[in-house]
């Protein structure tokens, strides 16, 4: 399971084999099941989520029991609740398995500590955030500026594996259409 980490840091950063080992040790790993929750609303979010093997979604219900879908995460991406997780409070939102997943777990405090010890993994961590938040910024102008046909074929081409991984209504929540539009802009 650590291999897959190793490969994920290679991209961006060089670690020595001893590095590494330190690294990981800061690490644990968990599976979940399909529909299991890996972090559930009005819970303590303790940990950002590397996913081995897998897919998750982040979401929320609103008052009309509609689910939006905020993030989707297959392998070598990471998530959480990041509001709660950075800031230690409970979760706003619900993370929840489309796949049976393993995934390796950091705490705040572990990756605060290994960030301040290691500048290459404080490197690393600056690196994911900023690509983090332009494809925050991209999914936010992507509802602004596209059309719903326009916002799925983008996701076709940039992840075609990942809208074959997801139930049809997963992947409607998640482009913010019915499940019927989708049905028409897949035709």
């Amino acid at each position: 399971m650590f291999e897959e980490l190793k490969t994920h840091f290679d991209k961006l950063v060089s670690l020595t084999p001893e590095e590494f080992a330190y690294v990981s040790s800061h690490f644990t790993s968990r599976k979940f099941r399909k529909h299991q929750f890996v972090v559930q609303q009005g819970s303590p979010v303790s940990h950002d989520f590397f996913v081995v093997k897998g897919l998750l979604k982040s979401s929320f219900i609103n008052e009309q029991g509609k689910e939006h879908i905020l993030q989707l995460a297959m392998e070598d991406w990471w998530i959480s609740d990041y509001q709660a997780y950075f800031n230690q409070t409970d979760a706003t939102l619900d993370i929840t398995c489309v796949e049976d997943v393993e995934v390796l777990c950091l705490s705040l405090a572990n990756r605060e500590k290994l960030c301040s010890e290691l500048h290459r993994i404080e490197h690393f961590f600056r690196k994911k955030s900023n690509a983090g938040y332009v494809a925050l910024q991209r999914r936010i102008l992507s509802f602004m500026n596209q059309s719903a046909a326009e916002r799925y074929h983008e996701l076709l081409q940039m992840y075609p594996s990942l809208a074959q991984r997801l139930p049809k209504t997963l992947l409607a929540s998640y482009l913010g259409v019915s499940r019927e539009t989708l049905s028409r802009l897949s035709a």
